[in-house]
């Protein structure tokens, strides 16, 4: 689903349903992006922070320029990631429609990975990004040789996330934690695999 409407689509978008269900949205991003103060990519599941008035979103964009908010994913990558856990720092930056790793020109990005689980083919690995650059996930793994499968703008199609039945990047947004920015109490939020990736990680743990 995508998060707000564009110039090509008007309808179908995260901002119509909430609206529909008459959730106050903040106006602080704009007339045609209510209420949101950060996307996922195309294809990503999970957990988003949308804010209800304009001083908890003014407040939650000043946290994430700060890295305040502990944001994690969980991605099922190609090959045997070898390091348990590891720091991929790597400035990006844009090219048209794609992302690239830029040393001398990219602006900072960087994500820390931790494996959670060890496959037959694959990986799941859990990543905390410290950075909030466009396709920052997706393009760090792929650039250590590990593209997040069904990913087919970074090289994680093929027939790995065929065999699986993917038809999507696995790439999904597990958990959100802050400190409430108006009430300063503690807010964790976790959100399970979807069926289908969970259904995908299953078909991943069978393989021999």
């Amino acid at each position: 689903m995508i998060t707000h409407g564009t110039a090509s689509k008007r309808t179908g978008t995260l901002v119509n349903r909430l609206l529909a269900l008459g959730v106050p949205l903040s106006t602080a991003g704009g007339v045609d992006r209510p209420g949101i103060v950060h996307r996922l990519d195309a294809g990503t599941s999970g957990a988003m922070l949308v804010a209800k008035d304009d001083r908890a979103h003014l407040a939650l964009g000043e946290m994430f320029r700060r890295h305040d908010i502990d944001r994690r994913y969980l991605a099922l990558v190609r090959g045997h990631v070898e390091h348990d856990r590891f720091l991929i720092d790597a400035p990006l930056s844009r090219e048209r429609a794609r992302i690239l790793v830029r040393a001398a020109t990219g602006k900072k990005a960087a994500t820390e990975i931790e494996v959670r689980e060890r496959l037959a083919r694959s990986t799941l690995v859990e990543a905390r990004p410290r950075t909030g650059r466009t396709h920052q996930i997706r393009v760090h793994l792929s650039a250590v040789g590990h593209p997040v499968l069904g990913d087919r703008t970074y090289g994680g199609a093929g027939q790995d996330a065929t065999r699986l039945g993917l038809v999507r990047p696995f790439l999904h947004s597990w958990r959100i934690a802050f400190d409430h920015p108006i009430a300063g109490e503690r807010i964790e939020v976790e959100d399970p695999l979807p069926p289908d990736l969970a259904e995908v990680l299953n078909r991943a743990r069978a393989e021999g």
